[in-house]
């Protein structure tokens, strides 16, 4: 039986009732074509509703075409949106759980159109915004109420559709919070001013809706606590506008930052480096302020922590986004009282909102079916089992061995140390990276859960592949250290990040960071030496530090390398270095710099592939698979992918 009694506790909002207090937030998915609700959209909400899920709140839809902010956005501005939303709603309804749909508009916070070319956006004045650097049109009375109007529209083709409810996106610096905003609205008309005049745009949709729906058709608000910037909402002003809008709406989602700017942006979805939970001390507040139940959302990844939230009082129900993309099943293995089972989501935003920046479906690196429930979200078992030997305990070896068991075929994992995780075991050493070792954690419940036979402080060679025989081998041998080639001439101390990691290495005062692939690594030594009182130079090779990873982790990144005082270098390669000088290069135009009185050189140059066995084996007659870093290096996400993809094909 459970022990979150708090958490699955079912709670009635509007003219529904939700079986527990998980909440799966709305997120944008990339997933619709069309801007319509398809298969891959609703196999993916299946999955989470199966998992056990009590709501699903959907990913935003646009209420007039001024509101199409990307190339992937649900529209719910015509009749034709009703049939997707239905056939999503009868998927999810088929296991209990709620679903209510978003409702949209951006405002100016317009990132692209169709075609490439800049749209034309539309606030309550012309104010621009910081980072997508939008020049807005202010609204018209008679635009103002198309778009008012079409916030109703949508909502009654949401309940035509059978959806239980919708929510009003009024955070993150949206356009309704736009209107709450004294410092973007200023407007001289009855929508400015002060605010029982800002609100005004936010009651006269709300009153649409409701003008529009009925039957216990539930309407909520979503609003950020605090925009965390200088220009945003702050949250003295959210929580009037909440207890302002009280009597008018079932329910208040809290989460927290803006769109708006660089800083804001960064708490749309939190990294690892943020606190679990930590918008709790502003939803405590509207609870104490207000009667209708609070949702909250901000870096809730357990269960144990949605369930201290909740009893303590300061949320009725928690946005648990990520842990059900890592996890769909957590749900059902928290009631289960199986919680050491949940795959833990480790807050890394390299598959979920990092996929959303570069216009890519959402995943997730622990658990690549997630946005591909069309592909892998069955896997049917061996119809033949097989003898599976797999060579490498890092990411891709474990994930490879998982997948493979779970169909029945007979595992062995081999790994030459004495400890599963390969290079994870380092990347969680780096600073404010601890969580990234949940990876290894949960790979390692999941081999134990498939009963994989585990064989630690075992070197695989050619003649021990041949004594056993084994129907496949999948060699996931991991990669070392790239060192490459550049003048050297003096004694100055040359290390890479591996031996600083690992404990092999000490640097000096002074040091000069080598970035060649602008990842977490180069900004992890960075930050690690500026915190010990080091002089620190990175040198980056690309445009800046942590150019390759998820937008919200570099942006965080880079204003802590400010902090603590490090000179970043973009644009430069390595190219040499004597007793106390390293000589760097300016990658376009060429142009020599020098950085004088270094101690230590500390190389993050990338990985090469270990290739000795996949070279013993050039002539191998039988199955032979090659997986992750051991065929190209690159990062945990492909890793894991491969080892499940070749679990899977096996």
């Amino acid at each position: 039986m459970t022990a979150f009694t708090h958490l699955f506790q079912p709670l009635a909002i509007g003219g529904c009732t939700i079986k527990n207090r998980i909440l799966s937030t709305g997120h944008d998915t990339t997933l619709p074509t069309e801007a319509a609700v398809n298969d891959a959209l609703i196999a993916y909400q299946e999955a989470r509703a199966r998992g056990g899920v009590g709501l699903i709140v959907l990913q935003v839809a646009g209420v007039h075409e001024t509101a199409r902010y990307t190339n992937h956005i649900l529209m719910a501005s015509d009749d034709s949106a009703i049939e997707g939303y239905r056939r999503l709603a009868e998927r999810v309804h088929g296991y209990g759980t709620k679903v209510f749909g978003q409702l949209f508009h951006p405002g100016r916070e317009i990132l692209e159109t169709h075609g490439g070319l800049l749209a034309v956006a539309y606030a309550p004045s012309a104010i621009p915004n910081e980072r997508f650097h939008v020049m807005p049109r202010a609204l018209t009375p008679q635009l103002m109420k198309e778009i008012i109007t079409g916030y109703g529209d949508a909502a009654r083709r949401m309940q035509a559709a059978g959806l239980d409810g919708c929510e009003v996106v009024a955070s993150h610096g949206y356009l309704p919070s736009q209107f709450l905003n004294p410092r973007v609205n200023r407007r001289t008309d009855g929508y400015g001013g002060d605010l029982s005049n800002r609100l005004r745009f936010l009651r006269e949709v709300i009153a649409d809706i409701r003008a529009k729906t009925g039957g216990g058709f539930v309407v909520g608000m979503r609003i950020s606590g605090g925009e965390m910037d200088q220009e945003g909402l702050t949250p003295d002003e959210a929580l009037e506008a909440i207890a302002s809008l009280e009597p008018s709406i079932d329910y208040v989602s809290v989460v927290g930052g803006t769109s708006a700017s660089v800083g804001g942006a960064v708490h749309i979805v939190p990294p690892m480096s943020f606190a679990n939970g930590y918008m709790a001390p502003f939803s405590a507040r509207v609870k104490a302020r207000v009667k209708i139940p609070v949702f909250l959302a901000g870096r809730i990844n357990q269960p144990q922590v949605a369930e201290a939230l909740i009893a303590s009082g300061q949320a009725d129900v928690c946005g648990m986004t990520r842990a059900l993309i890592a996890d769909p099943e957590m749900p059902n293995k928290a009631r289960e009282g199986r919680a050491e089972d949940i795959r833990a989501c480790i807050a890394c935003n390299q598959a979920c909102i990092g996929h959303f920046h570069k216009g890519q479906p959402i995943s997730c690196i622990q658990h690549p079916a997630t946005g591909r429930e069309l592909r892998f979200g069955k896997l049917d078992p061996a119809s033949a089992p097989k003898r599976v030997m797999v060579v490498g305990g890092g990411p891709a070896g474990m994930k490879a061995a998982v997948i493979a068991a779970q169909r029945g075929h007979r595992v062995t994992l081999y790994e030459a140390s004495a400890r599963l995780g390969g290079q994870a075991l380092l990347a969680q050493l780096l600073p404010d990276r601890a969580e990234f070792g949940g990876l290894v954690t949960n790979l390692a419940r999941e081999l134990e859960l498939a009963q994989v036979d585990i064989r630690k402080n075992v070197k695989v060679d050619r003649a021990l592949i041949d004594r056993e025989r084994p129907d496949v081998v999948v060699l996931a041998t991991g990669a070392r250290p790239f060192t490459p080639d550049f003048a050297r001439d003096g004694a100055l101390q040359v290390v890479d990040a591996w031996e600083v990691l690992s404990g092999k290495a000490e640097v000096g005062n002074s040091v000069v960071v080598i970035d060649w692939r602008c990842d977490w690594t180069g900004i992890g030594m960075a930050v690690r030496f500026a915190r010990a009182g080091c002089r620190v130079h990175l040198a980056s090779n690309g445009t800046m530090p942590g150019e390759s990873i998820p937008l919200y982790v570099r942006d965080q990144s880079n204003a802590q390398l400010q902090e603590l005082g490090v000179t970043v270098l973009p644009y430069t390669r390595l190219f040499g270095c004597d007793d106390r000088t390293v000589y760097l290069q300016q990658s376009v135009s060429g142009k020599p710099i020098e950085i004088d009185g270094v101690d230590t050189l500390v190389l993050c140059t990338g990985h090469i592939a270990e290739t000795e066995l996949s070279d013993a084996l050039a002539d191998y007659g039988g199955e032979l698979r090659i997986v992750g870093d051991g065929l190209a290096p690159r990062t945990a996400e492909e890793a894991i992918f491969e080892g499940f993809e070749v679990g899977a094909s096996l």
